[in-house]
């Protein structure tokens, strides 16, 4: 990954730390949430994806594999002013191409009960609410989706 990759991504998931510190009762501290690092998020282990305007960060979402096990989705993310456009469902769309091209049967996120619209968007792309499988700490809805 370039460097201007990697600086891209830091941007992006900054921006998603700082608007989940501002929505979260409580606030957010990613230092306390299930990892999503950077060796994480490269290949083979995993990857990143960032949605840009302009050669600027508007977007991201990261796949972590593990094998045989379901794939993660993590730090999904939109900026405010680019939502109702499509990127999420993009994103989204993209990271389960990605997974479906690593073998990945199923397909587990979580989120907090601030990010409504996450919620729908997960919901409209076919994941269905199912019981707590991690320990994520910010976490109050469970999703799960197979693929085909």
């Amino acid at each position: 990954m370039s460097e201007n990759s990697q600086l891209t991504r830091q941007v992006g998931f900054t921006r998603y730390a700082n608007e989940l510190d501002a929505r979260f009762t409580g606030g957010f501290d990613a230092g306390i949430s299930i990892s999503a690092n950077p060796e994480d998020l490269t290949p083979p282990a995993g990857y990143c994806v960032v949605a840009r305007v302009r050669g600027l960060p508007i977007g991201c979402g990261a796949l972590k594999l593990h094998g045989e096990a379901p794939a993660e989705l993590k730090r999904l993310w939109v900026d405010p002013s680019s939502r109702g456009l499509g990127v999420g469902r993009r994103l989204l769309e993209t990271l389960e191409a990605l997974a479906r091209e690593h073998g990945v049967r199923v397909l587990h996120l979580e989120t907090n009960r601030a990010l409504m619209e996450a919620i729908e968007l997960y919901r409209r792309a076919g994941f269905v609410e199912v019981a707590p499988f991690n320990y994520e700490p910010y976490a109050h809805h469970w999703f799960e989706k197979t693929l085909s």
